[in-house]
């Protein structure tokens, strides 16, 4: 009688667990939630970006993004200043997880202007990036694209983010997500600005 009893209370938890997924998924919470798990496993510091210059190459600034005003903005225009270039969307937990501590670096950073931040939304609509960042409060800069991504920066998975110095050279090339809010990679950041 306690092994029927046993399977049942099983079968009624295994229920329950898959009804909940089945509710975040069809209610699309799925995405803060799996965000917000992720953004634990970032406050840990376990993930965090290489603060060495690595060679991945020259950037190709022959592209061109739209801003939240939907003004045009060469990519060519962020020439030799340190680009933090991170691609995300509103769909990836990763993205979702990564997001306040990229926001608080580049609140750290708002008053240099060696050093920008290009966040380069692939949603869909870029409306549903701008909402989702309104809502958040971020103060990050968010673009889309408005013409061909180059080759270089092509990447198979998202979050991707390059880290390029003053002269054109892509030093860090980071694919999923990181802690980057760190003193150590703040001083990086300060250092390519310097040409160090």
């Amino acid at each position: 009688m306690s092994k029927k009893k046993s399977l049942k209370r099983e079968v009624i938890e295994w229920g329950i667990f898959i009804g909940i997924i089945i509710t975040l998924y069809v209610t699309g919470l799925h995405t803060p939630v799996l965000g917000a798990l992720q953004g634990l496993v970032l406050k840990t510091g376990l993930v965090q970006p290489s603060t060495e210059k690595n060679d991945y190459g020259l950037a190709n600034y022959s592209f061109e993004l739209k801003d939240v005003n939907d003004e045009s903005v060469p990519f060519e225009t962020f020439k030799g200043k340190t680009i933090f270039f991170n691609i995300w969307a509103t769909w990836c937990p990763p993205c979702i997880a990564e997001m306040p501590d990229i926001d608080n670096l580049y609140n750290d950073f708002s008053d240099n202007s060696e050093i920008v931040f290009v966040m380069l939304s692939v949603d869909k609509e870029f409306e549903t990036a701008k909402t989702f960042v309104k809502k958040k409060e971020y103060n990050l800069p968010i673009y889309q694209l408005n013409s061909n991504l180059p080759e270089i920066f092509n990447s198979s998975s998202i979050p991707t983010t390059f880290v390029i110095d003053p002269d054109g050279k892509i030093v860090v090339n980071k694919k999923g997500m990181a802690k980057y809010h760190t003193n150590k990679f703040k001083k990086f950041l300060l250092g390519l600005s310097k040409g160090v």
